[in-house]
């Protein structure tokens, strides 16, 4: 039998990285081995984290931090793409122009790699576990994939990935129970890092 427990996905977006991408910062470490303290207690069954060094680098400070020894896997589908470009159609109206000119500097390669990890994501990493036992896996990724899992946790459509941002070692929490509609348990919540560890990867004017 499958798909008779409870899916606890835990999404991370990776911590504050260098302006070449190539590794974090200190304050990209600090945050993440922050979020592993948190999260220490987690019975986490799985652990995944994208392929680029940024994803890998805060995969292994929280994994130094758990109880538990969890082997992190290495997925493609964890990576940093665009999951779904629309069409201005598909937009509202007042907003449309500016997520098309954001969008604008994602490059024929970009548009066609992103739907099939993104199609991919969705199998591997919600709906119900199997087997009856409850599950609690781990995602380390980035922004763009995120924000796609949020929105089809939230039965929105597909163009609405945009416009949803996370912060740097935040966690978001999404519960798949069999028979039921998913349930966003947590978003882009910093509550385990101090207020000068807050906030990174977003741009100024959206600090709170």
């Amino acid at each position: 039998m499958t798909g008779t427990g409870t899916r606890y996905l835990c999404l991370v977006r990776h911590g504050e990285a260098s302006p070449d991408e190539s590794g974090l910062t200190e304050t990209g470490r600090r945050q993440a081995t922050l979020l592993g303290r948190r999260l220490r207690d987690t019975p986490f069954t799985a652990v995944h984290h994208g392929p680029l060094p940024r994803a890998e680098q805060t995969a292994r400070l929280i994994g130094g931090e758990l109880k538990k020894s969890v082997p992190a896997h290495v997925s493609e589908a964890a990576g940093d793409y665009v999951p779904y470009i629309p069409e201005k159609a598909e937009l509202p109206a007042d907003s449309a122009d500016v997520y098309l000119r954001f969008l604008a500097g994602a490059d024929d390669e970009e548009r066609k790699r992103g739907p099939e990890p993104a199609r991919r994501a969705l199998n591997l990493f919600t709906g119900a576990a199997d087997g009856r036992e409850d599950r609690h896996e781990l995602v380390i990724t980035h922004n763009f994939l995120l924000a796609w899992l949020v929105r089809d946790a939230m039965l929105a459509p597909k163009w609405r990935w945009l416009g949803l941002n996370h912060c740097n070692a935040a966690l978001t929490v999404i519960r798949y129970s069999p028979g039921r509609l998913p349930s966003v348990l947590l978003f882009n919540d910093m509550r385990h890092l101090p207020a000068e560890l807050r906030w990174t990867g977003f741009p100024p004017e959206l600090h709170i």
